[in-house]
């Protein structure tokens, strides 16, 4: 069924993180990082491999816990069941039982997830031709991506973060993938976070940033207030989001910037 929106639902950002930090035996993966991400946005999350992307993305999900400072999704913890059952988190290696059918694949997500639709996670299969029948272990990485895609929509999420999915397809399908979750997303006002090393394909696609470097916030906001903050002095142009991104990327040095979007309310400055 689709997913109604209830009045007592949280409103506020989709993702908010005041100080945020977590720390493994080898050092710090994230350090005082404060951001917030408006709910309905789409958000490029970028940085180097080690920059603290995946850890990012598995302490909103509830899949690790802070060392320091808080996070919240749409004004609850993580580990509120209100916020996981409205989040979902679909990882680079999209892991699915190899032995089901895709049927039982979605038998399962309607018979754990009680905001399930089973008419969209349907229709993202029928999308790539995949027979019910088939077994996971028999599809091509295409057709793999979008059954795991269906388990994600077909949750109804309010917030779905993607880390990586798409990374080990040809630019054909990927192609296909990014149009499929950007139409997906904005029929249903999902806020999306998209985890890419394809710099190129995020630009048109998504109206927000987060950059991380060594574990920090480096740029975070709306695109079209980075860019326009990044003017050219000499001529007045303004980066595209792709030299925006690699500037950054190769200047590791340079300030943090953020966009009044990306401030939580009662924390000044850069983040």
């Amino acid at each position: 069924m689709n997913r109604i929106a209830n009045a007592a639902e949280p409103a506020g950002p989709a993702l908010r993180a005041i100080g945020l930090g977590r720390r493994y035996r080898r050092g710090w993966a994230l350090r005082d990082c404060t951001f917030q991400i408006p709910a309905g946005r789409v958000c490029a999350l970028v940085g180097p491999n080690g920059a603290g992307k995946s850890t990012l993305l598995s302490l909103a999900a509830d899949l690790l816990t802070p060392t320091e400072g808080s996070i919240h999704v749409f004004g609850r913890s993580p580990h509120d069941s209100g916020a996981r059952a409205t989040t979902a988190l679909l990882s680079q290696d999209k892991p699915l039982l190899r032995g089901f059918r895709v049927a039982e694949i979605l038998r399962m997500g309607r018979e754990m997830n009680p905001t399930w639709d089973q008419a969209v996670a349907e229709r993202v299969v029928a999308g790539g031709d995949i027979p019910h029948h088939a077994r996971v272990g028999s599809l091509s990485g295409g057709q793999h991506t979008r059954v795991a895609l269906a388990l994600a929509f077909g949750k109804r999420p309010r917030l779905l973060m993607l880390d990586e999915p798409m990374a080990d397809l040809d630019p054909l399908v990927r192609h296909e993938m990014s149009e499929l979750l950007l139409s997906e997303a904005a029929a249903h006002g999902t806020t999306v976070v998209l985890s890419s090393h394809v710099v190129s394909e995020l630009e048109g696609a998504c109206d927000f940033l987060l950059l991380v470097g060594s574990g920090r916030i480096r740029l975070a906001g709306d695109v079209d207030d980075l860019r326009a903050a990044h003017r050219h002095s000499a001529d007045g142009s303004i980066p595209s989001l792709e030299q925006l991104i690699m500037t950054y990327l190769r200047n590791p040095l340079l300030p943090a910037v953020a966009t009044p979007a990306a401030r939580p309310e009662h924390v000044g400055g850069a983040a």
